[in-house]
């Protein structure tokens, strides 16, 4: 589906308004930030809202499909501090018609036993400022901010004219935010991607915080860095624009392990770190526990037992799950494609969790030694190797014609020096490995 209403809200006919560094405000800017505050005295914004927020640092990124009720739940037993919900296109979210709505925006139920879903950010798509605020005026009461989506890269927001593509059109990605800052009864957030002037990159978040954002997440990939050219995110541009505004920033990109958590706040100073695609392959990315994949899998089921999921979720996070388990299992996958009831989702994960035993004690038998999460080894590239039945990132290889006989990452990166077994021990006295570490690029997919 794509958002077809592409036109743009006409500014109020008013003089323009002075700001208070001295420069006049755009038009479509129709009150004062005094004037704002008077109408939302006790709405919260910036660091105000992140305190409010408990001051997330491990926060589960908006995903299409699956950064659903459920999921969040899950990821929240682990960790995470803060979710945002899927992207919800606000031209039908906020159709007089409540059907897209219903099947979209599942509020937790008091005293429901099976968790928490606050705090929360639910996020819209929209090209259009009146369309965008009545989409939003439905979550009032039960999300703690509202997000906008200006980072998707995907054809069907070039199609649709949302997200990324609207990077060029500041002036309209101004009064979308303005349009929710003067006239939601909740913060209004933004999600960015970068340009590849770090000044312009600088520049563009600055509007979206003069326009009302009060926390600003940069996701530090170009638009076109997508699919399998997904590449390093740029931790640089982040800091830069951490650094030029006054509201909180959230790192987005390179987060394949728990340690890159720290890492990125080191780097950039930001106040949280958000986790997209890694956190579908291991949705305890934020406890810095590696768990088997059948365990994350059984409590993730045992919580849809309880909040009304689409199947089609369902089967997506269990194919993400077994990721590296299904090709060795072959014929499993079949039974997970055909799916279509919870009894029948259950038997899969009690099939496989089976044979992954078996493998995990075929292994043991083999090695003489049970599965060790403190000590691993490395692969070429520098990326840990870990048992297929083990929560891990998701990588992307691709051929690389210059050197035919092997692989490489796709953002080409350099990592730590093909060794034996590695414990995070030595890691940490180890002064060499330390400073190797320092200089270690990583793939992104996150």
């Amino acid at each position: 589906m794509t958002v077809s209403d592409t036109t743009t809200t006409t500014a109020t006919a008013t003089a323009a308004l002075p700001q208070d560094d001295g420069t006049t405000a755009p038009a479509h800017f129709t009150m004062t930030e005094d004037e704002i505050k008077a109408k939302f005295p006790t709405r919260l914004r910036g660091y105000d809202l992140f305190r409010k927020m408990n001051s997330p640092r491990h926060i589960v990124a908006p995903m299409v499909d699956q950064s659903e009720l459920a999921w969040r739940i899950l990821s929240r037993n682990h960790g995470a501090e803060l979710c945002y919900t899927p992207m919800f296109h606000a031209k039908f979210f906020g159709d007089a018609n409540p059907k897209y709505r219903n099947e979209h925006w599942v509020v937790m139920a008091e005293g429901a036993g099976i968790g928490k879903d606050r705090p929360v950010v639910v996020q819209f798509c929209a090209n259009d400022p009146d369309t965008l605020l009545r989409a939003a005026r439905f979550v009032v009461g039960d999300a703690d901010a509202v997000d906008l989506n200006l980072g998707c890269p995907q054809h069907i927001a070039k199609r649709g004219h949302y997200g990324s593509f609207l990077m060029e059109e500041w002036e309209l990605v101004s009064r979308l935010i303005r349009k929710l800052h003067e006239n939601l009864e909740i913060p209004v957030t933004a999600k960015i991607r970068v340009f590849p002037e770090v000044e312009k990159t600088v520049a563009y978040a600055k509007m979206v915080e003069a326009a009302g954002a009060q926390i600003i997440t940069v996701h530090g990939r170009l638009r076109e860095q997508k699919g399998h050219k997904t590449g390093l995110a740029d931790w640089a541009k982040i800091k830069a624009v951490k650094e030029a505004v006054s509201v909180p920033v959230f790192a987005n990109g390179n987060i394949l392990y728990y340690e890159d958590i720290q890492r990125c706040i080191d780097e950039t100073g930001v106040d949280g770190v958000m986790s997209a695609e890694t956190n579908l392959y291991n949705p305890a990315i934020f406890s810095g526990k590696i768990l088997p994949t059948w365990q994350l899998a059984e409590e993730y089921l045992t919580i849809c037992d309880s909040v009304p999921t689409n199947a089609s979720y369902i089967r997506g996070h269990l194919f993400k799950l077994f990721r590296y388990s299904l090709p060795i299992h072959v014929d499993l996958r079949k039974q997970l494609a055909d799916a279509r009831s919870m009894a029948e989702n259950w038997q899969f994960v009690r099939d496989i969790k089976a044979r992954l035993i078996e493998d995990a004690e075929a292994a043991e038998a083999a090695t003489g030694n049970a599965f060790d999460p403190d000590n691993y080894e490395v692969n070429e590239f520098g990326y840990r190797v870990y048992p297929h039945w083990i929560c891990q990132p998701a990588l992307r290889f691709e051929h690389d014609k210059d050197h035919s006989k092997s692989k490489r990452l796709l953002n080409e990166a350099q990592g730590e020096p093909k060794s034996s077994t590695k414990t995070r021990d030595n890691n940490e006295n180890d002064a060499a490995e330390e400073e190797t570490e320092c200089k270690r690029q990583k793939v992104a997919v996150a």
